[in-house]
């Protein structure tokens, strides 16, 4: 937990709420507009990761109302002017304060696992003009045969096809081999963070019962007097406790072990020199160049800058550019 007894010294914060009904709303922005200009086949990944973000706001925002609500809770407690209720009321607010800050941690790992996923969408991107191109040459070749025939250049779009389909055979493989990595990778994240969450959270209710323990609810008659409160040391012991239990607090997960071992052409390592000099007729299959994928798409990039983030950066973008043989064969039939 790693803060202090009470939470009254920061009165001057108790005004950090109402946040959520602002946020929460997502009018109409060209950022919306994005969505609709994606590739067909990366558009609904782009829908699920825009929906994240949206998920990762909320909560944050519901980490800052709980830390609002403990400060107003303390507040109260004090106004009663009953040393018993004051107490007990400024111990829970601090645990409730920390259950606040778990839920911006969770934000904070959604992120994390957010990120990876922009690598398959990013690998989606680039398959799409491959896909497109073999589609394209494929039509052609149909339009052709049914209008000519015997046409000459149904050679050299068939020649074209053979090229185009090799290179998006190695593109599709990239695609399944980022896919299935990443996606295991991502979601093995968030489950943890999920577990970890749930945990930390469920140490902290649980001392939060031990407070309410400390506090004697038996009725009183008009004119009694109430015993003076003599918890005080023993309600710091539970915040004591709470910080320490946190603090010894381990993961015991179930391992989900990886097998994908991929080179920097998103290929199997052993296979990696192996396709890199692999022919197809006269023409070697095209080489994919790797950027960076910052604000592909429109979906910005992970708020998290730590070092901790799970997100090994983001995949390279592969481009398919025609061969040489494919330029000189088209220039000669124009």
């Amino acid at each position: 937990m790693n803060r202090a007894l009470s939470i009254r010294s920061g009165k001057s914060n108790k005004n950090t709420g109402g946040a959520t009904s602002g946020s929460a709303r997502h009018g109409f922005s060209f950022n919306s507009l994005r969505g609709t200009i994606q590739p067909e086949l990366s558009k609904k990944l782009y829908k699920l990761i825009k929906s994240e973000n949206h998920l990762i706001q909320f909560y944050e925002n519901a980490g800052k109302e709980r830390v609002a609500i403990a400060t107003q809770l303390s507040d109260w407690g004090e106004a009663t002017t009953d040393d018993a209720v004051s107490d007990i009321s400024d111990k829970i607010g601090v645990l409730l304060s920390e259950i606040g800050e778990q839920e911006d941690l969770y934000a904070h790992s959604i992120d994390d696992s957010r990120a990876v996923l922009k690598a398959i969408r990013n690998t989606e991107k680039s398959v799409q003009p491959s896909r497109d191109h073999k589609a394209k040459i494929a039509d052609e070749i149909a339009k052709l045969k049914a209008k000519e025939p015997e046409s000459a250049r149904l050679i050299t779009l068939e020649q074209e096809l053979v090229r185009a389909e090799a290179e998006n055979l190695v593109a599709e493989a990239q695609l399944t081999n980022v896919t299935r990595q990443k996606m295991k990778e991502a979601y093995a994240s968030e489950f943890a963070a999920t577990i970890e969450r749930a945990e930390k959270q469920i140490i902290l209710a649980r001392h939060g019962r031990r407070l309410l323990n400390l506090l004697d609810d038996t009725p009183v008659i008009p004119g009694d007097v109430r015993p003076a409160y003599e918890h005080s040391g023993q309600a710091r012991q539970v915040l004591n406790d709470a910080e320490d239990d946190l603090r010894e607090w381990a993961h015991d997960l179930e391992d989900v072990p990886s097998n994908a071992n991929l080179g920097s052409n998103l290929m199997p390592q052993a296979q990696q020199q192996e396709v890199s000099q692999s022919e197809i007729g006269d023409e070697s299959v095209a080489g994919h160049t790797h950027q960076e994928s910052s604000e592909i798409g429109g979906v910005e990039g992970s708020r998290i800058s730590s070092g901790t983030s799970v997100a090994t950066g983001q995949p390279p973008s592969q481009s398919y550019a025609p061969s040489e043989a494919e330029t000189t064969s088209r220039s000669q039939i124009a």
